[in-house]
């Protein structure tokens, strides 16, 4: 059983327990799920802010999947105004709730990353408030969570957001329930550049992979701008070689597009088909006809990275952003590049002209004209 190692730590004045393990992609997505977990990109370390009931918290939370190392964990005496908000075991009753409100989102056809994601804000919502009665929720519990729990612990905007629409879509669908979650302050979203690489940095990526499968995901990833699931997805079914097409079916937004293949790209899947051949999925795991795993495909990047000796921290993800910033930079226009991503808006799309290397070099500075 994977194990990990908790360790107390500080995070300025405030005590919290670090949780470590040796990087491996499952486990990592775990560590994510559990409430009130956070990344920490000065110390590279998962924590979750300490308190004398988190230990019995993440024993329930990781039994039997995990295995707990806590022989270094102690006992921290905090002062009273700075002791962290304890929450209670979410009661049967509104464990019930939840339950009819995630199958009320599964019949209409949430996705199961939006599911989870709401199914656990409102449990930590539920938890703070110490069980109260729906019927006695009020929109100054509201107020009082935002305040004392999601911004005492400085979480992002990003989970602010998320509780936002969590709570409003709850007591929407919960009939008879007196509360307005409109007036929940729902804060600016970050603006982030996204991660771009040059194409030499690409190249390097993609000619440091020997093996045909693991070089046809990643190029496919990098030629088509696919996210990590729709590669994932894709079936033989969904590639025609004739029209040059590859078709994305039920991607993020339940949407469908499609993308154009390359001479170049199709030439390599034909060679990878020969030397595979898969039966359903395009890139199949150990098991015929099954999924290729995620966290392996991850592993597959990472070790190209390191061979290709490109010192940042390239996720596949950087792929698909890199794939829409070249395309900008070529010349394609912004119109074209939001229905290759998939996007609903075209100022999700208009991001790239922020980091293209193209238009911002193209801008010329006053101090030429002195």
């Amino acid at each position: 059983m994977k194990k990990l190692i908790l360790r107390n730590d500080w995070m300025g004045k405030r005590p919290i327990i670090r949780i470590e393990f040796p990087y491996d992609f499952e486990l990592k997505e775990m560590v994510k799920q559990f409430p009130a977990c956070n990344w920490d990109t000065g110390k590279k370390v998962w924590w979750v802010p300490y308190s004398d009931d988190r230990l019995s918290e993440m024993l329930r939370f990781f039994k039997g999947k995990v295995w707990l190392d806590y022989s270094e964990l102690k006992k921290v005496e905090m002062p009273q105004e700075k002791a962290s908000v304890v929450l209670s075991n979410l009661s049967a009753e509104n464990s019930k709730e939840i339950q009819l409100f995630e199958q009320w989102m599964r019949n209409m056809r949430y996705s199961e990353s939006s599911i989870k994601t709401y199914r656990e804000v409102i449990s930590v919502f539920f938890r703070f408030l110490d069980n109260k009665p729906l019927e006695e929720i009020e929109n100054s519990d509201l107020e009082k969570f935002n305040t004392e729990y999601v911004l005492a612990n400085a979480y992002s905007s990003s989970y602010q957001n998320q509780f936002v629409n969590a709570i409003k879509l709850f007591f929407t669908n919960r009939k008879g329930i007196k509360i307005n979650p409109q007036i929940i302050y729902r804060p600016k979203k970050e603006k982030v550049l996204p991660n771009v690489l040059s194409k030499e940095e690409v190249k390097k990526i993609l000619d440091s992979i020997t093996n045909i499968k693991h070089k046809s995901m990643i190029s496919l990833i990098y030629a088509c701008g696919l996210r990590r699931t729709e590669l994932l997805q894709i079936q033989l079914k969904n590639i025609d070689p004739n029209r040059k097409l590859l078709f994305i079916q039920q991607s993020k937004g339940k949407k469908d597009r499609v993308v154009p293949l390359s001479d170049k790209l199709l030439e390599l899947l034909r060679s990878y088909y020969k030397a595979e051949r898969p039966k359903v999925y395009l890139f199949e795991g150990e098991k015929v006809g099954g999924q290729y795993s995620g966290s392996s495909l991850q592993q597959v990047l990472k070790y190209a990275i390191k061979k290709a000796k490109v010192k940042k921290p390239v996720t596949l993800h950087w792929l698909r952003h890199s794939y829409a910033t070249h395309l900008l930079e070529n010349g394609t226009d912004l119109r074209y590049i939001q229905e290759l991503l998939g996007h609903n808006s075209s100022r999700t799309t208009e991001i790239y002209t922020h980091v293209s290397q193209k238009k911002i070099s193209e801008i010329r500075s006053p101090f030429d004209d002195l």
